[in-house]
Protein backbone atom coordinates (compact mmCIF):
# COMPACT_ATOMS: atom_id res chain seq x y z
CA UNK A 1 0.00 0.00 0.00
CA UNK A 2 0.88 3.58 -0.61
CA UNK A 3 1.01 5.73 2.04
CA UNK A 4 2.34 9.42 2.50
CA UNK A 5 4.30 10.44 5.40
CA UNK A 6 4.03 14.30 6.17
CA UNK A 7 7.10 15.65 8.18
CA UNK A 8 6.98 18.97 10.16
CA UNK A 9 9.41 21.69 8.95
CA UNK A 10 12.02 20.91 11.86
CA UNK A 11 12.05 17.32 10.21
CA UNK A 12 12.29 17.96 6.81
CA UNK A 13 16.40 19.03 6.39
CA UNK A 14 16.93 15.57 7.10
CA UNK A 15 14.48 14.81 4.23
CA UNK A 16 15.89 16.26 1.53
CA UNK A 17 13.55 19.44 2.07
CA UNK A 18 10.59 17.09 1.55
CA UNK A 19 7.50 17.97 3.49
CA UNK A 20 5.57 15.02 2.43
CA UNK A 21 7.06 11.38 1.31
CA UNK A 22 5.45 8.51 -0.28
CA UNK A 23 6.70 5.31 0.82
CA UNK A 24 4.98 1.58 0.90
CA UNK A 25 3.38 0.15 4.15
CA UNK A 26 0.64 -1.95 5.62
CA UNK A 27 1.60 -0.71 9.06
CA UNK A 28 2.98 2.24 10.26
CA UNK A 29 6.24 0.45 11.45
CA UNK A 30 6.87 -1.16 7.64
CA UNK A 31 5.72 2.84 6.26
CA UNK A 32 8.37 4.03 8.84
CA UNK A 33 10.72 1.67 7.87
CA UNK A 34 10.96 2.79 4.13
CA UNK A 35 10.87 6.03 5.46
CA UNK A 36 14.33 5.39 6.84
CA UNK A 37 15.37 3.41 3.98
CA UNK A 38 14.96 6.79 1.55
CA UNK A 39 16.26 8.84 4.19
CA UNK A 40 18.25 7.20 6.68
CA UNK A 41 19.24 10.24 8.88
CA UNK A 42 15.12 10.25 10.30
CA UNK A 43 15.47 6.75 12.12
CA UNK A 44 18.02 8.98 14.63
CA UNK A 45 15.45 11.86 14.58
CA UNK A 46 12.22 9.56 15.54
CA UNK A 47 13.56 5.87 16.65
CA UNK A 48 14.83 4.86 19.99
CA UNK A 49 17.67 2.13 19.65
CA UNK A 50 15.33 -0.40 20.01
CA UNK A 51 13.40 0.80 16.81
CA UNK A 52 10.33 2.17 19.13
CA UNK A 53 9.64 5.56 18.50
CA UNK A 54 10.89 8.22 20.33
CA UNK A 55 8.63 9.78 23.79
CA UNK A 56 8.63 13.42 22.30
CA UNK A 57 7.55 12.13 18.59
CA UNK A 58 3.80 11.96 17.64
CA UNK A 59 2.50 9.57 14.85
CA UNK A 60 -1.24 10.12 13.66
CA UNK A 61 -3.22 8.00 11.12
CA UNK A 62 -6.62 9.42 10.42
CA UNK A 63 -6.29 12.31 13.44
CA UNK A 64 -5.90 9.01 15.25
CA UNK A 65 -2.40 9.24 18.00
CA UNK A 66 -1.25 5.61 17.42
CA UNK A 67 0.47 5.80 20.98
CA UNK A 68 -3.47 4.89 22.05
CA UNK A 69 -3.81 1.97 19.89
CA UNK A 70 -1.31 -0.44 17.85
CA UNK A 71 1.43 1.82 17.99
CA UNK A 72 3.82 0.39 15.06
CA UNK A 73 1.27 -2.10 14.48
CA UNK A 74 -1.20 0.24 13.66
CA UNK A 75 -2.71 -0.98 10.08
CA UNK A 76 -2.83 1.25 7.11
CA UNK A 77 -5.13 1.63 4.22
CA UNK A 78 -3.69 2.53 0.72
CA UNK A 79 -3.56 6.06 0.47
CA UNK A 80 -4.24 7.38 3.65
CA UNK A 81 -1.58 10.28 5.59
CA UNK A 82 0.78 9.52 8.49
CA UNK A 83 1.73 12.80 9.99
CA UNK A 84 4.54 13.36 12.03
CA UNK A 85 4.43 15.84 14.85
CA UNK A 86 7.52 16.38 17.89
CA UNK A 87 6.16 17.44 20.86
CA UNK A 88 6.52 21.23 22.03
CA UNK A 89 7.98 22.19 24.87
CA UNK A 90 8.63 25.66 26.31
CA UNK A 91 8.47 27.54 29.37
Amino acid sequence: MTVTVKLPTQLRGSAGGESAISVEGATVGEALDALYAAHPELRDRLSDEDGSLRRFVNVYVAGDDIRFGEVLETPLSDGQEIQILPAVAGG
